[in-house]
């Protein structure tokens, strides 16, 4: 997608059905049911291109590409978002563990985990699904 990341922070509220009309069914599954694509699955996961990483339901700046790299797991891994009001954590105790969930802040989609086993200088890990991404290159 070619398009700029939205400056607009205003809140982004719609019903399930405006959802579905907007979003593949795999986005609709990740960013509104919280699924999780298969590793090394997504369209980003070995994504090198220099740019930000917005919201697909919204277009919100969530990730650059400044502060990605290559963990491992198979998903988009980033250090840190682009500020710290791009993303909110919620504790998600499904699956029978405890993790810190990622959303959009803008739009309250679901966008993956945060874990603290990333590099320095954040100590951060934010395991991100690529079906909850667009891509805006630098220009």
């Amino acid at each position: 997608m070619s398009q700029q990341p939205s400056t607009d922070n205003a809140p982004v509220c719609r019903t399930d059905e405006e959802w579905r009309e907007r979003l593949s069914p795999e986005q609709f599954a990740v960013c509104r049911c919280s699924a999780t694509e298969r590793a090394f699955t997504g369209r980003f996961w070995n994504h090198k291109e220099a740019g930000t990483y917005t919201c697909v339901a919204c277009g919100a700046a969530l990730f650059s590409s400044k502060t990605k790299y290559d963990s491992g797991s198979g998903w988009p891994s980033y250090r840190e978002p682009v500020s710290k009001d791009a993303v909110t954590e919620h504790v998600d105790e499904s699956h029978g563990m405890r993790r810190v969930e990622i959303k959009c802040a803008r739009c309250d989609s679901h966008l993956g985990h945060v874990f603290p086993d990333g590099p320095p200088p954040t100590g951060l890990r934010y395991c991100i699904n690529s079906a909850s991404l667009e891509f805006v290159p630098d220009a």
